[in-house]
């Protein structure tokens, strides 16, 4: 795991969720790709970086059956803490999603990224999370994604982030998926910064 596992840290363990500049009580910006999916509530959903995100609970709520990834012990920790023992439906990974998973984990129906993907700014590290994405997706699954956008911010949480467009999304994931519906959403983070996103859903080929 690499040295950005003590910043998320560092960062998990001394601010409170509404402090963050990423917190969002309103995720129904993802729930609206979502319902794009046909069947989506009996799904298995992969959550790269899930944080402390409160979507954790609204997914959970609907039955769904979750992997939470993120390089932070101490976001998982608390996570772990907030749900008191009633995850029986989450598998965990404390991971680098830019490195190869090792650990054996199912296959998944849907890959939910809000926000991840665009702290990686190595050509090497992109191509790990791809790789990643690509093991763990079935065929036929969906892949959300939330990320800044080319108008968004240069920096998030003291680091550079790589800014993207929907075609880059889709050049990266490759011929084998295709683009379901794509939307500009400008969230308003809790210090009242507006933030340019692009939010995309694509389907990988049967």
């Amino acid at each position: 795991m690499n040295s950005n596992s003590r910043h998320w840290d560092d960062i998990f363990s001394k601010t409170e969720d509404e402090k963050m500049g990423w917190y969002e009580k309103d995720t129904s910006q993802t729930f609206n790709l979502l319902q794009k999916i046909p069947d989506w509530e009996n799904s298995t959903v992969f959550i790269p970086g899930a944080g402390t995100s409160i979507l954790i609970e609204e997914l959970l709520s609907k039955g769904i059956r979750l992997i939470l990834n993120d390089i932070s012990s101490e976001a998982l920790h608390r996570v772990k803490k907030r749900l008191r023992g009633q995850y029986e439906k989450i598998d965990w990974l404390c991971h680098d999603i830019a490195q190869a998973i090792k650990d054996p984990i199912p296959q998944v129906d849907i890959w939910i990224d809000r926000a991840v993907l665009h702290f990686l700014t190595k050509e090497d590290d992109i191509k790990g999370y791809f790789d990643n994405l690509k093991a763990v997706l079935k065929s036929g699954g969906h892949a959300i994604f939330a990320e800044f956008s080319m108008t968004g911010a240069p920096k998030c949480a003291g680091l550079t982030i790589h800014r993207y467009s929907v075609y880059e999304l889709v050049q990266n994931l490759g011929l084998s998926f295709k683009l379901v519906s794509d939307f500009e959403y400008t969230y308003i983070n809790p210090f009242g910064d507006p933030r340019p996103y692009i939010y995309a859903l694509l389907k990988r080929d049967q």
